[in-house]
């Protein structure tokens, strides 16, 4: 233990001076910062300038009203219009076909933005084409929609003969909010902070099984080819090197959790966002302890054959993916939570982690479902390592050709 512990400290140490884990240290919160931060800055100055929009009014009546409202409701900070209605009435008397044409060939020339094709249907209401050059535009088609229909509703009102003022009470918005509901009946965080919860649990053990496992996979590469490593199993048998490097190069990337997450709770204390509770807290931290063993003794295991950082890169680049499963199954999972293949997923050792991060931010697993989980972790936990220190001894003096799977498998099975 004293050599493991040794092995350990200098791992450690060496690493958290230098100055590339400094600048990672902070580079990365700024990073996810920037992230959440620049797209509503740029979303927000979007609305700057201001847009002409042509009409061709096949359906009839509604250029006026559809010009004025679009006008009016929608300005910039400076008070101006965001939008210029400009018809084209004299393409309402050509062919359909026709009309659309001549009116593409003018927003071509960039005489205007796009423009809205109104045509009345046969059994009834209207059918809404807007068209432009940039068809993600969403909120000026959004915006367009919602003008069209809300005239169309008011006309269909006064047809029947109903007053205005009924139709803006019609109109009125219902707000919906959704909360998780806690064992004792008491409302607990919004559907939102249960998301970003669980996705921030995601995303920092993805960054930190990724950025720590190919540094594990890299220091034992730098140590074969400087043939080091020949002098350090001279002083120390293999399994201790291996149990120093997890141990050492495990506390470097929990020092980044820590700092990461103090951070995250000064941020989350600024902008008045709900804290995780305390019991969900500590399972959420026992759930990236567990995860990052297991994946760390699997790197070490599949990464040390390689005799350089390509292969080792393209060893491990396998498990990549494995770690992205979770990310993009966040959605379906928040939606059916109860769905038979989140229960499945739960127990493959190497989705275990992250589902129940999901499951815990959407729902309480029952306490058997907890323990089964993480017996099912320990168990895989000793396995890789058992299995990752029978592939190191072995792999870590072997020089030449790259063994393959096969006989990875071998070594891993003590044959």
């Amino acid at each position: 233990m004293k050599k493991i512990l040794v092995i350990a400290r200098w791992e450690y140490v060496e690493r958290v001076k230098s100055k590339m884990f400094l600048v990672s240290l902070l580079l990365m919160p700024l990073l996810m910062l920037s992230m959440g931060i620049l797209p509503g800055m740029f979303a927000g100055g979007e609305d700057s300038g201001t847009r002409v929009i042509g009409v061709i009014d096949l359906y009839g009546n509604l250029t006026i009203p559809f010009a004025d409202r679009l006008q009016h409701t929608y300005m910039n900070e400076d008070g101006n219009a965001l939008y210029v209605v400009r018809p084209l009435t004299a393409l309402e008397h050509v062919d359909l076909e026709t009309a659309r044409q001549e009116a593409d060939a003018i927003v071509r020339t960039h005489e205007i933005d796009g423009y809205c094709l109104f045509i009345a249907r046969s059994l009834g209401g209207i059918l809404l084409e807007y068209r432009s050059n940039n068809p993600t535009d969403f909120h000026t088609a959004g915006r367009i929609e919602e003008t069209v229909r809300s005239i169309v509703f008011e006309q269909t009102l006064a047809r029947v003969g109903l007053k205005p003022q009924i139709a803006e009470e019609l109109k009125s918005s219902v707000t919906v909010r959704t909360s998780h509901i806690s064992g004792d009946g008491t409302p607990e965080m919004g559907f939102l902070d249960m998301f970003f919860s669980a996705y921030v649990f995601l995303m920092m053990l993805f960054f930190m099984i990724l950025s720590s496992g190919q540094l594990l996979v890299r220091s034992v590469i730098e140590e074969k080819s400087n043939r080091i490593v020949e002098l350090l199993v001279s002083s120390c048998s293999s399994t201790e090197l291996m149990a120093g490097k997890v141990l050492g190069l495990s506390g470097l990337g929990f020092t980044q959790m820590a700092v990461w997450g103090l951070i995250g709770l000064l941020l989350s204390a600024t902008l008045d966002v709900p804290p995780v509770q305390a019991g969900d807290a500590l399972l959420f931290v026992l759930y990236f302890i567990l995860g990052y063993l297991l994946y760390a003794a699997i790197f070490i295991g599949v990464g040390s054959p390689a005799s350089t950082e390509q292969e080792a890169q393209q060893l491990t680049g396998y498990l990549v993916f494995i770690l992205v499963v979770p990310l993009v199954l966040t959605i379906p999972a928040i939606q059916h939570p109860d769905a038979t293949w989140i229960s499945v997923l739960t127990y493959f050792p190497l989705l275990t982690p992250t589902m129940m991060a999901l499951r815990l931010s959407i729902g309480s697993p029952s306490l058997w479902e907890i323990l089964l989980t993480v017996a099912i972790m320990l168990v895989s936990i000793y396995g890789a390592m058992v299995a990752a220190g029978r592939i190191f001894r072995i792999a870590i003096l072997s020089t030449g050709k790259r063994p393959g799977l096969g006989e990875i498998l071998r070594w891993a099975r003590g044959e």
